[in-house]
């Protein structure tokens, strides 16, 4: 069962007043857009009261007016004894900051302009002889972004650097268009054109100008402002320091609780959702801030491990009391029920979503997905032509429609536009991943490799590459590298039952049945209580071992499954030709059960009607012969083996 969520009070409106415009201020597009949407998100009678009340000039919260909004009194649990806590700092402008700022106010200006127009370079030398916080800040955000070329101003969607030679080489890259599908070599080609690939090289290209900005933002007076913090926990995450890139960010938050961007660096911090409930009792407010909650869904979403705990928090936070009426968790509650691969819900949230803006563009990528699984042809090709409309240069977009001919069929066409998004942002991991996917369908396996390599390159944290790539080397007959990558793929994603399957399919193909049987027994325990296509499995996998008593355990399983869901004979006579040839050869089976079976198949019209009419005459015979013995006679039972 979810936990509670603390109600939204004055406190926290007021907060995301403010973070709007400190987010705007330093150039976190993506953190004042998420403040503002989930503001407006609140009920307007809470923003009515509390904006009326900030009207008032009062010295004390005693002083109230009797019809002011307050919130009533809540009781936290006791944080982490390690936890440091956002009461015990001061997060207002000193006075002489606020002095700073106004003598620098034409020259924020200037360089914000710069900046806002993605003239990072141009910003920073406007900036550069500021000594404020805020100007400093945006001093060596802007440098960060001219090394980075950041499509998004914030740690969004980390994109590589794309310098001079880098350019080149795209365009080199853009001219083999037409040869990207032919040949998997030619994809090789391309890729280290692209970035100069070597399994021994980082997935992101090393930045020589990272270093230095980090020194620089290290050596600054200001080492306690929220802002230096967040940003030396960036660079931190870009020279792979991740440990100290944590505190970093969590210091951030201590002293700056609503700028989500440090939120989401953190989130793109974590590795698992074990170390992820390890950091939550260390977060500088309790455990049930709605903060906290949000974070934990979108980390785990990032993860692909939600789970109906998370649901349940959507559900709290799009309470009245919190944010009835914010698209972002909406969206956060459909990606869950898309990761818990409840379909059917997850378009529904998407509907009623887009129903309310129809021109949100995030996460339509997603949604995409979950028409093309439910194979809804109609809707996925209407919104393929509104989105290119609205804006073909998003990569979302271009997943849409790839996802969009993928469903049709046109796999080169599908292909291009998955190639197009990676071109629009190349950390892009859904398009590499779906451009493998169509190799895949293609038979090229090679260039499926490729595209999953570069997916895994990009986030090592997302199952659905590494059994990407064990699939296209199980294409290949290559069942040992295919394992390895299946069992990548378990160990993010342990309750998924096709991986299990899929490494029991390796083990199988490499003639290690017992290993096959224990994993089939594991995708087992997680299946559907009606499922028997493992269970057939199994049992076979038990047969060849001569393991007959087990083979026999598995049949009577789907024999009694297939009768309670009332599924045709057919369907289930080879189990029960399998169960009645094992009790009548061997000694003490059960006779009775033998003809019972036998009978069904017999009247029924299954291929096996004419076997089981023949040996149900002998199991007849048998028990005749026994009874008329007294049980002590035996049956000519050699001709049939189990």
């Amino acid at each position: 069962m979810a936990a509670n969520v603390v109600i939204v009070d004055g406190e926290m409106i007021d907060s995301l007043r403010k973070a709007i415009n400190d987010c705007a201020d330093r150039g976190l597009q993506h953190g004042s857009k998420w403040a503002a949407e989930l503001l407006s998100a609140v009920s307007p009678a809470k923003r009515r009261a509390r904006h009326d009340l900030s009207s008032v000039p009062s010295t004390s919260a005693r002083n109230e007016p009797t019809g002011a909004f307050q919130p009533p009194p809540v009781s936290f649990p006791p944080p982490h004894p390690h936890a440091p806590l956002a009461s015990a700092v001061d997060s207002r402008v000193s006075r002489e900051e606020l002095e700073l700022e106004l003598g620098e106010e034409d020259t924020l200006s200037a360089g914000m302009a710069n900046f806002r127009c993605r003239e990072f370079a141009r910003a920073a030398h406007t900036l550069k002889q500021c000594s404020s916080s805020r100007g400093r800040f945006l001093w060596l955000y802007s440098q960060y972004l001219v090394c980075r070329r950041s499509v998004l101003g914030s740690c969004r969607k980390m994109t590589w650097p794309l310098q001079a030679s880098e350019k080149a080489a795209l365009r080199d890259w853009n001219k083999l268009d037409s040869k990207f599908e032919k040949d998997a070599s030619c994809l090789t080609a391309m890729l280290r054109m692209y970035v100069k690939v070597d399994r021994s090289q980082p997935s992101v290209p090393v930045n020589s100008n990272l270093l230095g900005l980090y020194e620089t933002a290290s050596s600054l007076e200001m080492k306690t402002d929220p802002w230096v913090l967040f940003l030396r926990g960036l660079l931190l995450y870009r020279l792979n320091r991740r440990e100290a890139a944590i505190e970093c960010a969590l210091l951030s938050l201590q002293r700056y609780l609503w700028n989500w961007s440090a939120w989401d660096l953190l989130s793109s911090l974590v590795n698992d959702g074990e170390e992820l409930f390890s950091l939550l009792p260390l977060l500088p407010i309790p455990s049930t801030h709605p903060l906290v909650h949000l974070f934990q869904i979108r980390t785990l979403n990032a993860l692909h491990q939600p789970s109906e705990n998370e649901l349940g928090l959507c559900d709290r936070l799009l309470g009245p009391d919190h944010f009835p009426k914010s698209l972002w968790i909406m969206s956060l509650r459909a990606n869950v029920l898309y990761h818990l691969h409840d379909f059917p819900a997850a378009e529904q949230q998407f509907e009623k979503i887009f129903k309310i803006d129809p021109c949100r563009i995030d996460d339509i990528d997603v949604y995409s997905n979950i028409l093309y699984v439910t194979e809804n042809r109609l809707t996925l090709s209407r919104l393929a032509h509104e989105f290119l409309a609205l804006d073909k240069d998003r990569p979302e977009v271009c997943c849409l429609v790839g996802n969009h001919y993928s469903l049709r069929a046109e796999h080169e066409k599908a292909i291009r536009y998955f190639r197009r998004a990676t071109q629009l942002d190349r950390t892009y991991l859904s398009a590499w991943t779906l451009m493998g996917h169509e190799y895949v369908e293609m038979k090229n396996s090679h260039a499926a490799i490729e595209a999953y390599r570069r997916a895994v390159d990009v986030s090592r944290k997302d199952y659905r590459a590494w059994y990407g790539l064990g699939q296209a080397y199980e294409l290949l007959n290559m069942h040992q590298y295919a394992l390895h990558y299946y069992q990548h793929a378990t160990a993010l994603r342990p309750y998924d039952i096709r991986l299990w399957q899929a490494q029991g399919a390796s083990y199988q193909e490499m003639g290690r049945l017992r290993e096959a049987i224990a994993c089939l027994k594991r995708a087992l325990l997680g299946a559907d209580a009606n499922e028997i296509a493992i269970a057939l499995k199994l049992a076979k996998l038990h047969s060849d071992l001569d393991e007959t008593a087990d083979a026999v355990h598995y049949h009577l399983r789907v024999i009694d499954i297939s009768r309670a869901m009332l599924k045709p004979v057919a369907e289930w006579a080879r189990s029960a030709m399998f169960v009645a040839r094992c009790y009548y050869v061997s000694e003490g089976g059960d006779l009775e059960r033998a003809r019972d079976l036998l009978e069904t198949v017999a009247g029924s019209n299954s291929e096996d009607a004419d076997s089981a009419a023949e040996l149900l005459k002998r199991v007849k015979s048998t028990i005749g012969r026994k009874e008329g013995e007294g049980g002590e006679g035996e049956g000519v039972k050699d001709e049939f083996v189990c």
